[in-house]
């Protein structure tokens, strides 16, 4: 039985270790950093890791039990029913281009299941966060997922694959699909904040392809706490180590769906 003490102990460890690793990297903004690429688009930075290494070192000295799951470093596995979910700088390429956009994303499990979800944007000082059954926040503020009924009225949100096959050209088609009976799409370049940002009415909708877990994990349970659905392309319950994710403020999931029908088949 996992105690409130517990549960908010874990929430303020994932709060300021994300805070920290913010601080960090809006420290490096203007330095020079180390670039390595992971593929054609995929680049990782020094500050990346100092971040992780930031976020990592907290949560092993708070919790030196609990597994971990980041995007930079090696897994961390042990017998704990805890999972630390971290990246720590979600929107590289944003950061490398000074595009402010980025984010810092930590989620924790419990028996596997994603119980406290933190984003933080560093440029904006904004920290989402939600505990599971509590509800969704920015930054002190309870928020909601907006009340936009139809797809034509709503502005939608999409990512892209690093890589030029796969799935590259089906999402395209795709964004053309959902651009026709939208307001319009937008592309931000950092999942995290896509997914906080439909949790509190900015996006009315998000999709995309290929993601990992850290990408997903605290935003969407920020977007369920918040009174949004979430899915695969066809409607099948979400996972956050599925490949798909369809995150609405509900009221458009089947219009979206529709939507990706007609070109995901």
């Amino acid at each position: 039985m996992l105690s409130d003490i517990l549960l908010i102990n874990i929430f303020q460890t994932a709060i300021v270790a994300a805070q920290s690793a913010g601080q960090f990297i809006m420290e490096n903004v203007d330095k020079a950093i180390e670039i390595n690429f992971k593929g054609r688009a995929n680049v990782v930075t020094d500050v990346d890791r100092g971040a992780e290494e930031i976020i990592i070192s907290m949560v092993r000295e708070s919790f030196p039990d609990h597994q971990i799951l980041a995007e930079e470093t090696p897994a961390i596995n042990t017998s704990s029913p805890f999972k630390w979910i971290i990246d720590p700088l979600d929107g590289t390429t944003n950061f490398i281009h000074g595009f402010p956009a980025f984010a810092v994303s930590i989620a924790v499990e419990y028996n596997s299941d994603v119980i406290i979800g933190v984003v933080y944007d560093p440029v904006r000082k904004e920290l989402f966060s939600a505990i599971k059954n509590r509800g969704a926040f920015l930054n002190r503020n309870q928020i909601k997922v907006s009340n936009i009924k139809t797809l034509s009225e709503s502005l939608l949100a999409t990512g892209f694959p690093y890589e030029l096959q796969g799935n590259f050209n089906l999402n395209m088609d795709i964004f053309r699909e959902m651009y026709q009976n939208s307001q319009g799409v937008r592309r931000v370049g950092s999942a995290a904040l896509d997914l906080c940002y439909t949790a509190c009415g900015r996006f009315d909708g998000f999709w995309e392809f290929d993601l990992n877990p850290w990408d997903v994990a605290a935003g969407a349970l920020i977007v369920s706490e918040a009174g949004g659905k979430l899915s695969d392309f066809s409607g099948k319950d979400f996972s956050i180590y599925g490949k798909q994710v369809l995150a609405t403020n509900g009221l458009i999931e089947l219009e979206m769906l529709f939507n990706l029908a007609q070109v995901h088949k």
